[in-house]
């Protein structure tokens, strides 16, 4: 089976435009569902980090308002404490090659606006990625890490492409608000990208070859069935370094 690298925010807080510290992380339910639905499907997902930090989730993606329920929120939050080996030892990114893997995802939260947004690391893995057609799956403030990403010129090497992202209309009504440092909306368009949006806080994915995206948390599931479709039959990754050698030229 297909081998997955899930890149997280290392981050736990985000500095607002007021210079204030906004507690945040990774937002439990996209990384719930994404890890949850690859690996029921038979695929390895490892978690790697900035510096190998243990990863901080969003205290209010576990609010049962936030949640869509207490039971959703239980079961977010019980998930989490099943994977919490992984979650306490993740990779260190900066270690990781992107030809070890079948596809990156990048759950949101605001944690990615504070770290990954700008980590030269995460950049030259996308770019990485990118040049070998590796899947790409950002989703809500995920592909805030795309702006990490630039080529032999310095420019946005993701100028161009299709996307979707967690919307100026849905930062400024639900998210962060006039508080918010940054829009990764307009920051993207800005950059180059053309965004996709579609209604607020519906389900709204976007694909352009092997860059996939998705809208906000809602989109959490369309995005990983979307993965697990583009990965279809892949050739199984290395299962161990002995195995990088032959099984490398073999990964799409």
């Amino acid at each position: 089976m297909a081998r997955i690298l899930m890149v997280v925010s290392a981050a736990d807080s985000l500095t607002m435009k007021d210079g204030t510290e906004h507690p945040t992380g990774f937002w439990a339910e996209e990384l719930v569902t994404a890890h949850r639905l690859l690996t029921e499907a038979g695929h390895t997902v490892n978690i790697a980090t900035p510096g190998g930090k243990k990863p901080t989730v969003d205290a209010i993606s576990l609010d049962a308002q936030s949640a869509g329920g207490q039971d959703k929120a239980d079961d977010f939050a019980a998930y989490l404490k099943e994977i919490e080996p992984e979650l306490s030892a993740p990779l260190v990114l900066s270690e990781v090659s992107a030809d070890h893997y079948n596809a990156i995802v990048l759950p949101g939260g605001h944690g990615p606006m504070a770290d990954l947004a700008s980590d030269a690391n995460l950049g030259r893995l996308l770019v990485e990625a990118d040049r070998e057609g590796i899947i790409i799956a950002p989703f809500c403030h995920g592909p805030a890490a795309l702006l990490s990403a630039t080529n032999d010129t310095g420019d946005f090497a993701f100028a161009g492409r299709h996307l979707t992202v967690f919307t100026d209309e849905e930062e400024l009504g639900g998210g962060t608000g006039d508080n918010t440092p940054w829009l990764v909306e307009s920051t993207l368009r800005d950059a180059g990208a053309i965004v996709q949006a579609g209604p607020a806080w519906q389900p709204n994915l976007v694909r352009d070859g092997n860059l996939i995206t998705g809208q906000n948390p809602a989109s959490s599931e369309v995005v990983a069935r979307e993965v697990l479709a583009a990965l279809g039959p892949a050739p199984e990754a290395a299962q161990d370094d002995e195995a990088d050698d032959e099984s490398d030229e073999d990964i799409q």
